[in-house]
């Protein structure tokens, strides 16, 4: 059975390196959804991820509702994020805020809308403890959880992750990259 872990917001260059030596350690593949400027600013960090074999997403330039935005916003932030990080296949909306127009300019743009299942609300600082049930706690096969590495200070996501990967290994789930965004 495989589980998706999906890591937003970054790249980051305290936490993202922080994230990748954890995946590594429990041989899991992720799904990075990076913000545009935060890869223009960090492509050094961008290019760690890539080259450590995981997906890469769109999360957009620079992380508005999109469902607030005209269309041709919608386009310009998602246009203007694969030019930081290369064209890929999905994105995902900031904050989940999709609608059918928004689907539709990223189906478009030949992308995939990618939510998730288990929120952690790690971004919130909710404790570790906190962000370990939330990825844990009815997980099961096809799960795809959210977690940061972007943000702000996510001590306690990385925290929480180290206990996820090896609880998540140990029921005997995969950990591997969304199939649409590999």
């Amino acid at each position: 059975p495989v589980v998706y872990v999906t890591i937003d917001d970054g790249p980051d260059p305290t936490w993202t390196p922080q994230v990748l030596a954890l995946l590594a350690q429990y041989d899991a593949t992720a799904t990075f959804f990076v913000i545009g400027e935060e890869a223009a600013r960090f492509p050094a960090v961008l290019k760690s991820v890539r080259d450590a074999g995981h997906a890469i997403g769109n999360h957009t330039y620079t992380h508005p509702w999109l469902t607030h935005l005209p269309p041709s916003g919608v386009r310009a932030e998602l246009a203007k994020t694969d030019a930081a990080i290369g064209t890929t296949p999905c994105m995902r909306p900031p904050g989940g805020f999709v609608d059918a127009r928004v689907e539709a300019i990223a189906a478009a743009a030949g992308k995939t809308v990618e939510l998730w299942e288990l929120d952690t609300r790690d971004w919130a600082h909710p404790g570790v403890p906190a962000i370990v049930s939330a990825a844990t706690k009815g997980v099961h096969a096809g799960s795809v959880i959210l977690l940061h590495d972007g943000g702000g200070p996510r001590a306690q996501s990385v925290a929480a992750l180290k206990q996820i990967l090896p609880i998540l290994t140990a029921r005997g789930f995969a950990l591997e990259a969304l199939p649409a965004c590999r």
